[in-house]
């Protein structure tokens, strides 16, 4: 017969793998999904470098991060996936927008090595971060695949990441294109598709 004291000792290991795979399902799974985009909705055309896929054929998976999927080239039309870009602005040469065009931002006070955001708060309310849930993938143009990423927040949430540097949204930009977050306070910037600060050379 077991005693208790011998059940209890063989059902620990069991009960710390339990916990353990729940912290890894529940890793960023709370976070709420972007809206499915088109592939056709970005600002600009993809770089002519990228080559975009064979009518029928979908892009290859060039990067999986845990349960991420990073696809090179343009997601395909009704695809529940995070699109990122290479837009060209004057002001500040190429930097990375979403699929609806709308640029995307990298804070100074946040670290890429380690990758780590420092903007929680109000400051995520003023600056909301790009997220991408489990179910979605991120489809990349004219971005290396091999830089972009996701970290996972205080909240739960999963946020993208561009050579390691949290990337957000700003809210006064209202419209494809806009840039008004720009050096704002000094440590705003739109991100390179480098995931340095996009300037002007």
């Amino acid at each position: 017969m077991l005693s208790t004291t011998s059940f209890r000792r063989s059902a620990l290991p069991f009960a710390a793998a339990a916990v353990a795979l729940a912290g890894l399902l529940s890793a960023c799974g709370g976070a709420e999904p972007a809206k499915p985009i088109a592939a056709t909705s970005s600002a600009t055309p993809a770089p002519a470098a990228v080559a975009a896929p064979q009518a029928g054929q979908a892009p290859a998976v060039a990067k999986t991060q845990g349960w991420l999927k990073i696809y090179d080239g343009p997601a395909p039309a009704g695809a529940n996936a995070v699109q990122l870009n290479v837009t060209s602005n004057p002001s500040v040469g190429q930097y990375v927008s979403d699929g609806s065009g709308r640029s995307l931002y990298r804070f100074d006070k946040d670290t890429a090595n380690p990758s780590a955001s420092n903007c929680a708060g109000q400051c995520a309310v003023t600056w909301p971060p790009l997220t991408v849930a489990r179910g979605q993938s991120i489809y990349v143009s004219g971005v290396d695949p091999q830089r972009v990423g996701f970290i996972e927040r205080a909240d739960g949430a999963c946020q993208v990441t561009v050579g390691g540097w949290p990337v957000y949204y700003f809210g006064k930009d209202k419209n494809a294109g806009d840039l008004l977050g720009q050096g704002v306070g000094g440590t705003w910037f739109a991100v390179a598709p480098s995931g340095g600060k996009a300037v002007a050379s």
